[in-house]
């Protein structure tokens, strides 16, 4: 078998803003392995709130031997983009192989579409207002939160979409005091889940405070070695397959998760279909499902994930799985 990586840049349709910074295009890793006459293909997104850099993350994916199997990556690579990209390649190499889809491999059903959230950046008030207003027919839309004076955002999204379903995320820019005076305007405002309000190294804060709308773990969490750590803090886990490592170990997330209790997220960094493709089989069934990656962009993949009124479809062959 032969692993190849290489990187790709898609640029974004307009600038993308979260609490960290703002860019204008999606830098991805795509991995392509190669045996006997097939191709499996996977993506991934390097992070660099997690020491991830394209170089960093494309050395990890050379350091593979070239007979590497998705069983024994799982101890090869952590937990990452990484391993992310190799295992979502392998999965589609085996079902290939095998003239199946991922799904049937997995013992999974097929998907059905899933309502996607619709990602608004972090601007100024008036201006969130107006995408709010813009993606109003959204039936959920995501609020990009995170600086001490965010209130007159939320305020100004809920004018600008009055019936859509709100969902909030503050990539780890609150403190614990800012989060307990938003939290009962979260309720009047008809929030629906607050996704990382604290720094995941600050989240201890979180035990005993009321939190009167679901709370939900993003870079508090990881994988399945994560849940001890979020007793008592979060309600929800937010999946990501750049974060886990791959669909394997996302689909073992899920089921420790929610036998714990918890609901489930899936989630997303900002990339292509090919990334979001493995992500679809993870959210079949989650409380909120935000694979909006494909949508903000300028460009895609051939054969891209389909979206319309029913949520984000299960790729076809053509471009995974």
């Amino acid at each position: 078998m032969t692993i190849t990586v290489q990187k790709d840049v898609f640029k974004l349709a307009q600038v993308f803003t979260i609490s960290r910074g703002s860019r204008t295009e999606a830098q991805v890793l795509t991995v392509r392995v190669e045996r006997d006459g097939h191709v499996g293909w996977g993506e991934c997104v390097p992070y660099a709130r997690y020491n991830e850099t394209l170089d960093s993350v494309a050395a990890e994916i050379a350091s593979l031997h070239s007979d590497v199997t998705r069983e024994a990556l799982q101890g090869l690579l952590p937990a990452g983009a990484a391993r992310n990209a190799v295992d979502c390649a392998l999965w589609d190499l085996e079902a290939k192989q095998a003239g199946k889809r991922v799904w049937e491999l997995a013992g999974l059903p097929a998907p059905r579409p899933e309502i996607t959230a619709y990602t608004l950046s972090l601007a100024a008030p008036e201006e969130m207002r107006e995408q709010a207003a813009k993606n109003a027919h959204r039936p959920l839309l995501k609020i990009k939160l995170g600086t001490p004076d965010d209130m007159a955002r939320l305020e100004a999204v809920r004018a600008g979409a009055p019936d859509a379903r709100i969902i909030v995320d503050a990539n780890e820019g609150w403190s614990a005091e800012v989060y307990a005076d938003l939290a009962p305007h979260l309720v009047r405002l008809g929030v629906d889940l607050v996704e990382q309000p604290l720094p995941a190294g600050e989240d201890d804060a979180l035990i005993g405070m009321e939190r009167p709308v679901p709370v939900c773990a993003d870079e508090s969490c990881h994988d399945r070695t994560s849940l001890p750590k979020l007793k008592g803090k979060y309600d929800v886990v937010n999946i990501k397959l750049d974060k886990t490592g791959g669909l394997t170990e996302a689909l073992k997330l899920r089921e420790a998760a929610l036998a714990e209790g918890y609901k489930v997220m899936v989630g997303c960094m900002v990339g292509s279909s090919l990334a979001m493709a493995p992500a679809t089989l993870v959210a079949q069934g989650a409380m909120v499902t935000d694979l909006d990656g494909p949508l903000l962009l300028a460009e895609d993949r051939d054969c891209p994930l389909r979206f319309d009124d029913a949520g984000v479809h299960g790729p076809d062959a053509a471009l995974w799985g």
